[in-house]
């Protein structure tokens, strides 16, 4: 009895396949791997109280990234800023100026920048207003430059776009919109 040995080409094309599945099952293990669950969040409301969205912040290796889905804003640009007091009132004062230490300014030309500045956002039509940005000036802790600091921090969305030059706050315009920046 004679045995069979099976195709040469059905071999190669097992063992390619079985090669390949060694090296695409990292990849895909990395893919699916779930994203962290965010640290911190903001349910963002207008002067009125009426919900806008939410503001999650997630802890990565190289930074906290910031995440939004806001609707019901003016359509064009705003500035968005992280404020030093976790505190919104109606005309959103209690919010304070822009998180930052001692003595730092705002803009991107200031050599000690505050810690609250983020990227303008976008408004499309319809008002909504879907963005990420990824900061390295601001901890997911309760020290100075920490969201969960003594007396917390806010996130602030503006009128008007930030120009990132302007003293104290970039120009941005009215606070129209607050949230009070939480752990989940």
């Amino acid at each position: 009895m004679t045995r069979a040995h099976p195709p040469r080409i059905a071999t190669t094309q097992a063992l390619l396949i079985a090669g390949l599945s060694l090296f695409a099952a990292p990849a895909l293990a990395q893919q699916s791997a779930p994203a962290p669950a965010p640290a911190a969040q903001a349910a963002v409301a207008d002067a009125q109280g009426k919900p806008l969205g939410t503001v999650t912040f997630t802890r990565f290796p190289h930074g906290i990234l910031v995440h939004g889905q806001l609707e019901g804003l003016p359509p064009g640009w705003h500035g968005i800023h992280i404020h030093e007091n976790g505190a919104c009132t109606p005309d959103f004062k209690a919010a304070g100026g822009h998180f930052g230490a001692q003595g730092s300014k705002h803009g991107l030309e200031s050599e000690k920048m505050h810690y609250g500045e983020l990227p303008n956002i976008w408004a499309n039509e319809a008002g909504k207003a879907g963005f990420e940005a990824i900061t390295h000036m601001v901890t997911l802790t309760d020290g100075p430059d920490g969201l969960f600091k003594q007396g917390g921090t806010s996130i602030i969305v503006h009128a008007q776009p930030d120009d990132y030059l302007s003293q104290p706050a970039g120009n941005s315009g009215d606070r129209i919109a607050c949230g009070i920046i939480k752990k989940p």
